[in-house]
C-alpha cells in the first residue's frame, strides 16, 4: 500500500520537532535573524513559539522552508578545497 505524501519530505515530522531541530543547529538569535518574528526575537520560548506558528500559516512555511534548508545543507557532503593538495 502506498504512502499518502510519498514525495513530502516533511512528512511525520513534527512543527515542534522541526523547531527543536533548527534550535538546536542555529540557535534562537540567528533563527530570529532569518525569519524576522518576534517570538523568536523577544523571549523566545518553544511554547509561545509554537502557539504561534500553529496559528500563523506565513510563520510556519517560512520555518518549514528553513528546516528543509538547514537539512538539505547539512546533507551534502563537504567538498575537499585544492589547498589541501
Amino acid at each position: 500500500m502506498e504512502s499518502p505524501q510519498p514525495r513530502n519530505p516533511l512528512h511525520g515530522i513534527t512543527l515542534k520537532a522541526m523547531l527543536e531541530e533548527l534550535v538546536e543547529h542555529v540557535g534562537w538569535e540567528a533563527l530570529g535573524e532569518r525569519i524576522k518574528i518576534r517570538c523568536f526575537t523577544n523571549g523566545p520560548s518553544l511554547g509561545s513559539s509554537l502557539a504561534f506558528l500553529r496559528r500563523t500559516p506565513w510563520a510556519r512555511e517560512k520555518v518549514e522552508k528553513l528546516f528543509l534548508k538547514e537539512r538539505r545543507g547539512r546533507a551534502r557532503p563537504k567538498r575537499k578545497g585544492a589547498a589541501g593538495r
